[in-house]
């Protein structure tokens, strides 16, 4: 398939791929698109189903206002958006990719439609260019999740190219094992070929290396970062103060528990997630809403499994987690919006296993066992966030994600590759599960907890 290791981790910022890192990357293109912007006098940008549903919470609104002035979501210093959105509100001045300056107010500027939604995707926006003669170019485009985007009409298979020149093309999973039974070769070595179609190993090991210390420092900047998270839900960031406290413990044996290892896992996860929360930068693996889990486990790996090569383990966990991550994408998706959070923190469960297991030495057969365990016990996860932030149930979502994956690779490497249940059979599953799902279910805050808690606390007041 023609997709890279580098289109399943994106550097970008929180606090979501399909509601912020998506719309920014589609505002910018439409700019791109419409050529020159001489004759431009104002913009607009019409947002629909869950884009206006969640948006807000998801800062889909400051995305698409960064994106029309030209910001990419691995260029701009998320330090940096808050005081820029707010300057350009002041002047009541948009400038269009950097270059043209056209009239634009929020309230305006931005026309959420709460009630519909676009035909091809639930993730739908629309944006319109006026122009000095009264004329109008106008444009539709879906944010597809992981940051991924397609226009109207642009079939999302067809952008993901099953027969890509790539010396080991693949569509399933069934396909890619019978590609290594056939030249005996390993999974990331074959995923490694297939990226060496399109850049040098320098600068794919670059690549590699430059995700992985992303991650690292994402970990580390969310395991020192207290205080409380934006949003209006008042909630206080704990990564820091658990990671504190079990350093302090840590000095008193008396103190320590047989699963601290995975209680530091947890943390791990966390961390990164309440950074995405904060609108820090993160990688989306496969999306920012479980962009903690595929970190967290790496880290596990590097520090508690004792690899003798690391830096080649650390490699080919991602080359391998994304392999599942391509599949998950193509065959069914990893939009919340569309399946659920299944699509989410299952696939990104389903990954970090995989990873594990491929780094850890594992079979091909080992690899595709650990991924089926990671998505089948998330199946018919919603995605129900309260307040439509990355929040509450997000964060602790992705330690526990963190800590399945692990188990279901530590399943799978004292199995023998035999297992009852397909990839392929569970991601077809997974995508039809997200068709049966309710609406109301899938990233717009209007069921499940989200509604729960408002009710409970608006009848204790």
């Amino acid at each position: 398939m023609d997709m890279s290791v580098f289109d399943l981790f994106k550097i970008g910022i929180g606090p979501s791929s399909s509601h912020t890192v998506g719309p920014m990357v589609a505002a910018r293109r439409f700019l791109l698109e419409c050529g020159s912007l001489e004759q431009a006098v104002g913009v607009e940008a019409h947002l629909y189903g869950s884009l206006a549903l969640t948006g807000v919470g998801h800062a889909t609104d400051k995305a698409v206002i960064l994106g029309l002035m030209g910001e990419t979501p691995q260029g701009i210093d998320p330090d940096t958006v808050e005081d820029r959105l707010a300057e350009a509100e002041m002047d009541g001045v948009l400038k269009l990719l950097g270059e043209k300056e056209v009239p634009f107010r929020y309230a305006s500027g931005l026309v959420w439609h709460k009630q519909s939604t676009l035909p091809e995707h639930p993730n739908g926006m629309k944006f319109v260019l006026q122009l000095k003669d009264g004329s109008i170019i106008e444009r539709i485009y879906y944010s597809v999740g992981g940051g991924f985007i397609t226009a109207a009409g642009e079939s999302q298979r067809s952008a993901d190219g099953c027969g890509a020149q790539v010396p080991f093309p693949f569509c399933t999973m069934n396909e890619l094992l019978a590609l290594g039974r056939e030249h005996g070769l390993s999974i990331p070595h074959m995923l490694r070929a297939n990226e060496l179609a399109r850049m040098s190993e320098a600068e794919l090991d670059a690549g590699l290396d430059r995700i992985w210390e992303t991650m690292r420092d994402c970990i580390a900047h969310g395991l020192v970062t207290e205080g409380q998270l934006p949003g209006g839900l008042n909630v206080k960031r704990r990564a820091a103060r658990l990671w504190k406290a079990a350093h302090c413990d840590a000095g008193n044996r008396r103190n320590e528990l047989p699963h601290d290892a995975t209680h530091h896992v947890t943390l791990y996860a966390m961390a990164v997630n309440e950074e995405n929360a904060a609108g820090g930068r993160v990688v989306t693996a496969p999306t920012n809403g479980a962009a903690g889990i595929i970190p967290a486990v790496l880290r596990y790996y590097a520090e508690d499994c004792r690899p003798s090569d690391p830096v080649r383990g650390i490699r080919d966990f991602l080359l391998s987690s994304a392999a599942i991550g391509m599949l998950c994408k193509m065959n069914a998706s990893i939009s919340g919006a569309e399946v659920g959070c299944q699509g989410e923190v299952g696939v990104a469960c389903a990954m970090a296993a995989a990873g594990l297991v491929a780094a850890l030495g594992g079979s091909n057969e080992r690899i595709e066992n650990a991924a089926e365990i990671g998505i089948e016990h998330h199946l018919g996860m919603t995605c129900d966030p309260i307040g439509g932030l990355v929040q509450i149930p997000c964060i602790e979502r992705n330690g526990m994600g963190a800590i399945k994956a692990i188990t279901a690779a530590s399943l799978a490497l004292k199995g023998d590759g035999t297992h009852f249940v397909s990839l392929d059979n569970v991601i077809e599953t997974m995508r039809q599960t997200g068709a049966d799902m309710q609406v109301k279910y899938k990233e717009t805050s209007l069921g499940g907890l989200a509604v729960h808690v408002v009710t409970v606390n608006h009848a204790a007041c």
